[in-house]
């Protein structure tokens, strides 16, 4: 038993031991593993809190989002609209400037008939009063034929103008 090794290592174990129990060896410990206990168990509380906070922040980014895609959609909605709303301005105007320019354009070309048939009669009436002034003044002579040729060709221009 004394000449066996294992004797001898448990035998220099328990003194060993006995000497850590009146060092106080086992409080420096225990007190060690504790402070660890606590240093670990703050360290979780952290991850819990910050696993929360994480858990918040994604549930906000994800509520942002969705109402950034509904906004998102409410403008793609009003500029279609807002679109469609000037292209129907745009025809009414189009419309409306074709109307005015045709209406223009018919009252311009009644004014020029008008102008021409205007022009026509006043060129027919002068004609007329050529054409009467040298019968005549061919087949009537005098004074007489002056004075009636003048009055004559004073009544053809007023009532021809």
């Amino acid at each position: 038993m004394f000449a066996e090794p294992e004797f001898w290592v448990a035998v220099a174990f328990v003194i060993l031991m006995g000497v850590f129990a009146y060092a106080g060896v086992h409080k420096t410990v225990l007190t060690a593993l504790d402070h660890r206990a606590e240093r670990i168990k703050a360290e979780l509380d952290d991850a819990r809190r910050l696993k929360d906070e994480a858990a918040k922040v994604l549930a906000d980014y994800k509520a942002r989002r969705a109402t950034a895609e509904s906004e998102a959609q409410e403008i793609i909605a009003s500029a279609k609209a807002e679109a469609e709303r000037i292209a129907a301005e745009a025809k009414t105007k189009m419309e409306d400037f074709v109307a005015r320019r045709t209406k223009t354009a018919e009252s311009k070309i009644a004014l020029a008939e008008a102008q021409a048939l205007a022009d026509v009669r006043a060129a027919a009436a002068d004609a007329a009063v050529a054409a009467a002034s040298t019968i005549l003044s061919k087949t009537v002579k005098g004074q007489v034929a002056d004075d009636l040729l003048t009055k004559g060709i004073a009544d053809v221009r007023q009532k021809l103008n």
